[in-house]
């Protein structure tokens, strides 16, 4: 494992190279070019404030819904655009990863990273929103590049696993958008997760999305700790599966080149 990281490190020159040709890549030929990173989060969070504070009425107590919504749109879309490129990252490179040698798992971590600078493009605007709608920050508000770092292990994790059982059985490409449709609801990105029951309220925070993204409202909007028990359990969940899918990726890899 520590070989790996050394090689991965060694190798990192290669990999803000392919973060760079992946970020012009993915808005190449594109009128709006990276504007997109804005409009998908923004759009939606547009059509949810119409629908859940206008006609349904989802209770966020003080804190205006659109920006209520944009903060959870902006975590998800992180969250899945990461999966979505990551994930076929190794089948549609299959020139360089059967031709040439360099650690494998720098296609699926540049996708993650591409996410993350659309992620940082889309928030530029989170913040003339808090102070549109007057939402003050606190100190807390510092604990948001830590939450931050540990949704991105948490999804790379994903993305390493998805990445090379891909590789292996193709019907992954048609699991995930699904997979990704039912967690968005399981996630409290349109409502609070006060909605759900207390009783239900342990099971519900076995989700990380649910988890992480309940903590960025309450250090942004509620200045309030994060519950820490719920987070402590994403932590050790992020640890032991990132851990696990880098080794399972790296013993994968010896098969790589043969099935692509």
């Amino acid at each position: 494992m520590i070989d790996h990281l050394r090689k991965l490190l060694a190798a990192r020159e290669l990999l803000y190279t392919w973060v760079g040709r992946e970020f012009k890549v993915r808005y190449s030929q594109s009128i709006l070019g990276i504007a997109w990173a804005i409009i998908q989060p923004f759009s939606l969070m547009v059509i949810f404030s119409l629908v859940f504070s206008l006609v349904l009425r989802v209770p966020t107590g003080e804190i205006a819904y659109p920006v209520f919504a944009y903060i959870g749109l902006l975590a998800w879309t992180l969250f899945s655009n990461s999966l979505n490129f990551a994930i076929p990252s190794l089948v549609n490179n299959l020139n360089l990863v059967s031709k040439i040698n360099f650690p494998r798992e720098i296609l699926p971590l540049a996708a993650v990273l591409v996410s993350v600078i659309d992620f940082a493009i889309a928030g530029v605007i989170f913040l003339p929103m808090l102070w549109w709608y007057q939402v003050p920050l606190s100190p807390l508000i510092l604990l948001l590049p830590l939450l931050l770092l540990l949704q991105l292990g948490f999804t790379f994790g994903l993305a390493l696993v998805g990445a090379a059982v891909n590789v292996f059985y193709r019907d992954v490409r048609f699991i995930i958008p699904l997979a990704l449709q039912i967690w968005f609801y399981l996630s409290p990105i349109i409502y609070p997760a006060e909605m759900i029951p207390a009783a239900w309220r342990p099971l519900y925070f076995l989700n990380p999305m649910a988890v992480f993204i309940d903590s960025y409202r309450r250090v942004i909007f509620f200045h309030t700790w994060p519950e820490w028990p719920y987070l402590g359990l994403s932590l050790l969940v992020t640890l032991l599966l990132t851990g696990w899918a880098y080794r399972y990726f790296k013993q994968a890899e010896r098969e790589f080149a043969d099935l692509i």
